[in-house]
């Protein structure tokens, strides 16, 4: 198996992780699971969707990386890079047409898999660079700090329609209704 074939895999797998992650919380609603998982229907807690997915199919990414033998670098750069990149591609490409036609389920997940896909091309990019050395360690303890932000948002909403879950018209967790 090549690098760019294990790229294909992991947009399957990434797309796949989302559907699932979505109702994560909805099924095992816990503290913890507020941290990784959305907890209600915001387009921030979608971003933490999204965040996860890459992060958490990384562990199978090694895996598949290590069993096969494939060669590459800066895993913890290219899976950190990956993963906060797709949130600006997203927006960028769902917020316009969320603002002029409203919520459309085909289109949005439409959206999803083409960042998912140019994700995973920055990932291939990076993996195939030359080796960043100490930007890995970065990377992984920006990894850590993203998750404790997610926790705090989730936790403390921001007051702006990025947070605010049109569907149960609150803002976060344990929001009071507006």
């Amino acid at each position: 198996m090549s690098l760019k074939k294990s790229r294909i895999i992991s947009t399957i797998g990434i797309f796949l992780l989302c559907f699932l992650f979505h109702f994560i919380y909805e099924w095992l609603p816990s503290s913890i699971t507020a941290i990784f998982f959305p907890v209600n229907e915001s387009i921030w807690e979608h971003m933490k969707l999204l965040f996860s997915a890459v992060i958490f199919y990384g562990i199978i990414d090694y895996i598949i990386l290590q069993k096969f033998k494939i060669k590459y670098n800066n895993f913890f750069t290219s899976l950190f890079v990956s993963a906060l990149t797709i949130i600006p591609i997203y927006l960028s490409l769902f917020l316009p047409i969320y603002y002029k036609i409203g919520e459309n389920m085909v289109i949005t997940i439409g959206i999803m898999l083409i960042a998912i896909i140019i994700s995973q091309g920055i990932s291939y990019k990076i993996l195939k660079a030359k080796d960043f050395d100490k930007l890995n360690i970065v990377s992984l303890i920006l990894i850590i700090v993203s998750y404790i932000i997610f926790a705090y948002l989730t936790y403390n909403p921001l007051k702006n329609e990025l947070f605010f879950d049109t569907k149960e018209e609150k803002y976060g967790l344990n929001n009071y209704n507006v």
